[in-house]
């Protein structure tokens, strides 16, 4: 066994160099004071030669540009704050049904790297939700070493457990931290916090599950219907809770057993995402060993918990052909692994975009994701499902796009209107845009240890996203940076690690509000993988007009003092 484990360790201790991985996120230091706490951004340095370029474009005055001085005029430290994007006041609008909102995710949170072996660490929870994930994942078993304290781990696994109990403490913790950052600041919304439960326990351990939640839940636990009986959610006409009414509070996703329900969600179909044999044997017992697990029945205790969402995974195709779901519960929850729901599409994209618009779905990454990869969220994210769980282990390319989708909201987002309740299920348009992105460049690239300032030549690569664009979407990029005078007049000296592109890039893409743009700097090496440096990705529907300066984050997800200075101009094509 200890070979084995070595052998995975050696496997993901490697780097493929693929722009779509980012770095492990690390659970010290890494709350919401170290992911924006590096320095005020109107206190950033931005370099003598992007100021002379704002006074060239005439963004800036000679004197306001203050290119050789060493503090930011008044006018620089404007533009600096200006907002890069800003996400429109009503996709906050806390007016609509639960099912209406898309909710950031996170997936096996108990884990602090990757699937099959490793630390399971109630650390994780306070990680996810101080960096916004609303929907965290815990799997609950017996404890063979005492039956009252239930422990969570991934089963059939390597993977150490933590006891279920801590979990409840951390994130009943994370609650009330929560709840003072939004009492000492009026304003700030308090969203709420759905539990995922994956129950693996017999009748015994389920009600202590249900038992330890209340006592250390205590009032924060939502036990109950938030309305009055006799209404309309009650009747069961489809009516759902609004944020409003739902407000802040711990809510549960509890499991509901449909009758000869799918036994999982592992597709022989799937590809493992690891060439290592052992790796593989090691999977292929994983699936083994958890086809053969019997699903509990769930006790009344617990399944009252589950007020607004009954997890189901279904057995057939009645939830999207039919008005609802054949025997399923009334705020059922499709809970289905991406290559689950991926077989049904594109062809039912509109059936089941139209199921989402007034039922809950959680995509999860399917099972052979043993590396902590993940799943793209947009094209999930286009048939209306509400929730796409990610492993929060890596700040990969799914993990940036879903920081620009909830940049700058509490966590929910309100879906398109084709998406919601009344909406045709399309996300898209018959329309074309263009985006013309002007680069100009970038103030500090923040240098990995083994990288020398002169050796690195940066460039800027930018890939658009949709959701008809399932695979890496449309590339471009600036070419690499070369230490030569501007064409404007400028004396001052150069910089590889603060380069001026000056660039136009440009796109022509379908209309629809789930487009973004990933923009990563890199540095173009020839005999090597070219190395990458910082990230920011964004929603297009949340830019900003004219010039702005976009924080970059390193690939652990965290603010770094570099800006890249851009302008984004978006009419129709």
């Amino acid at each position: 066994m200890s070979f084995l484990k070595d052998k995975i360790a050696g496997l993901f201790s490697s780097s493929d160099g693929d722009d779509d991985n980012g770095e492990e996120i690390t659970p010290d230091g890494s709350g919401l004071e170290s992911y924006h706490t590096t320095l005020p951004k109107d206190q950033l340095r931005v370099s003598p030669i992007i100021r002379a370029f704002l006074a060239y474009e005439r963004v800036l005055s000679l004197e306001d540009a203050n290119i050789n001085g060493s503090e930011p005029s008044d006018a620089l430290r404007a533009l600096l704050n200006k907002p890069h994007a800003e996400i429109p006041s009503e996709l906050l609008d806390l007016s609509h049904p639960l099912p209406e909102y898309y909710m950031s995710s996170s997936h096996n949170t108990y884990l602090l790297a990757h699937q099959l072996y490793g630390e399971s660490n109630a650390s994780g929870y306070e990680l996810a939700l101080r960096t916004g994930s609303r929907c965290v994942e815990i799997d609950a078993w017996d404890n063979d070493q005492n039956e009252d304290e239930p422990k969570v781990t991934h089963g059939y696994t390597l993977v150490s457990n933590v006891p279920f109990r801590l979990v409840c403490e951390t994130i009943a913790r994370e609650f009330d931290r929560e709840a003072e950052f939004a009492a000492a600041n009026p304003g700030t919304y308090h969203s709420p916090i759905f539990l995922s439960l994956e129950n693996h326990c017999n009748p015994r351990g389920q009600l202590r599950l249900a038992e330890i939640m209340k006592e250390v839940f205590g009032p924060r636990l939502l036990s109950k219907a938030v309305r009055d009986e006799g209404t309309g959610e009650q009747a069961g006409t489809g009516e759902h809770v609004t944020m409003n009414e739902l407000a802040a509070c711990i809510a549960v996703i509890v499991e509901y057993h449909l009758p000869e329900e799918a036994e999982d969600s592992l597709s022989s179909s799937d590809e493992d995402d690891s060439s290592d044999d052992e790796v593989k044997e090691a999977r292929k017992s994983y699936k083994n060993k958890k086809k053969a697990e019997a699903p509990q029945g769930i006790i009344p205790e617990l399944a009252e918990l589950g007020v607004y969402a009954q997890s189901v995974k279904p057995r057939d195709n009645s939830w999207f052909e039919s008005e609802a779901l054949l025997d399923g519960p009334h705020h059922h929850l499709i809970n289905v692994s991406e290559s689950g729901l991926a077989a049904h599409m594109p062809d039912m994209n509109e059936k089941i975009a139209r199921h989402n618009a007034s039922h809950l779905m959680r995509v999860f990454p399917k099972g052979l994701r043993i590396s902590s990869s993940n799943l793209l969220p947009v094209r999930y994210w286009g048939v209306g499902a509400q929730i796409c769980a990610l492993n929060w282990q890596n700040f990969g390319i799914s993990m940036q796009l879903n920081e620009a989708l909830f940049h700058g909201s509490h966590g929910f987002v309100l879906k398109p209107a084709g998406l919601r309740k009344g909406g045709d299920g399309k996300v898209g348009s018959d329309r074309k845009k263009r985006l013309r992105l002007h680069v100009a460049g970038v103030t500090d690239i923040p240098l990995h240890e083994d990288a020398e300032m002169d050796g690195i030549r940066p460039y800027l690569t930018c890939t658009l996203h949709q959701p008809t664009e399932p695979g890496s979407g449309q590339k471009q990029k600036t070419s690499p940076y070369k230490l030569k005078k501007p064409h404007f007049l400028y004396d001052g000296e150069l910089s590889a690690t603060s380069p001026l592109w000056n660039e136009i890039l440009e796109w022509e893409y379908e209309d629809n509000e789930l487009t973004f743009l990933r923009m990563l700097v890199k540095s173009d090496e020839s005999f090597s993988r070219n190395p990458k440096f910082a990230v920011a990705a964004v929603r297009l529907q949340y830019v900003t007009p004219g010039w702005s300066f976009v924080r970059l984050l390193d690939l652990k997800g965290r603010e770094t003092a570099s800006t890249l200075l851009l302008k984004f101009d978006i009419d129709d094509a």
